[in-house]
């Protein structure tokens, strides 16, 4: 089962009184004046995540680049002990 399954599985359970519950609490414990604040943290977490994870797909994507051949010479063979 996916993330994107399981999380209206778990929210959806909740009803009325509970969302204003959770609601309360998330606001006694931070402030009025945080919320926003962490809502902008969030949004901007988010926000780099879905772009990482763009670059990554980009970057799979990518068709490889063959590599140039390295150009030979007479003068590159390597020289052993029978040659000079």
């Amino acid at each position: 089962m996916t993330y994107a399954t399981l999380i209206p599985v778990i929210l959806g359970n909740l009803r009325g009184w509970e969302w204003l519950i959770i609601f309360l609490v998330v606001l006694l414990l931070f402030g009025g004046k945080k919320i926003p604040e962490l809502m902008r943290g969030l949004g901007k977490g988010i926000h780099s995540f879905k772009q990482g994870i763009q670059e990554a797909k980009d970057e799979i994507e990518r068709p490889v680049e063959p590599k140039s051949p390295k150009a030979t010479s007479e003068n590159d063979e390597p020289k052993g002990k029978d040659r000079d």
